[in-house]
């Protein structure tokens, strides 16, 4: 089935998303199986979020300032993007900024990204909504609330995942699990972690700026 909507799926998508990322990427990224429209679908809203991180990395929607190669050309070739990311930031005194995005479209885009992660790495396909999906930059987060995030599980795979998933293999083979059971996709841009402590879950971070944790219960 389709990893987001239970359809057939006729194409296969990358999660994460190459937006996510920075060139040149990583040989083997993860791919899940998806249907042509829900493949289609998500891509606005995935540049939309990556373009909201790395703006609130910067301080600026303004591509002159912005970093990352990929983010800076997306925002001068979609100028009405780079004004919708602009908007939501509020200047206060001394100088301090906040940001306040759609979350309806970072939301959109963090379950996407669990349903997947979840599929790839436990081959369990979760259509239902999640009994808690939360977003919070890891700067933010208490010293409690960020020492669970990073290690929800008292050890990596405190439960083993199912006889041929992806994450049994890696379990018994070792390999590429960062400590703590961590997948880094790609070094300080993004990792993420999958489990069933406590319910089904994908904890990932993008940009070592997002964190943002899905569970099913």
């Amino acid at each position: 089935m389709c990893v987001y909507c239970g359809a057939k799926p006729t194409t296969r998508d990358h999660c994460p998303s190459k937006v996510l990322l920075d060139e040149p990427y990583p040989s083997n990224l993860p791919v899940v199986g998806a249907c042509t429209r829900c493949n289609q679908k998500f891509s606005k809203d995935e540049q939309y979020l990556a373009c909201v991180v790395e703006c609130a990395l910067c301080g600026s929607a303004d591509p002159a300032e912005v970093e990352r190669p990929n983010i800076r050309r997306i925002l001068a070739e979609v100028p009405r993007l780079a004004e919708q990311i602009r908007i939501t930031m509020t200047l206060y005194e001394r100088g301090s900024k906040v940001w306040m995005p759609d979350m309806a479209r970072v939301r959109s885009v963090v379950l996407k990204l669990a349903r997947g992660h979840i599929d790839y790495e436990l081959s369990i396909q979760l259509n239902d909504n999640p009994a808690v999906l939360e977003v919070e930059p890891l700067m933010l987060m208490s010293e409690e609330r960020r020492e669970f995030f990073e290690k929800p599980e008292p050890e990596p795979f405190a439960l083993w995942p199912e006889i041929g998933s992806r994450a049994f293999v890696r379990l018994v083979m070792g390999g590429d699990v960062a400590p703590g059971g961590w997948i880094d996709v790609q070094t300080g841009r993004y990792r993420y972690k999958v489990g069933q402590v406590g319910g089904t879950y994908a904890h990932f971070v993008l940009s070592e700026y997002l964190g943002c944790r899905v569970v099913w219960e």
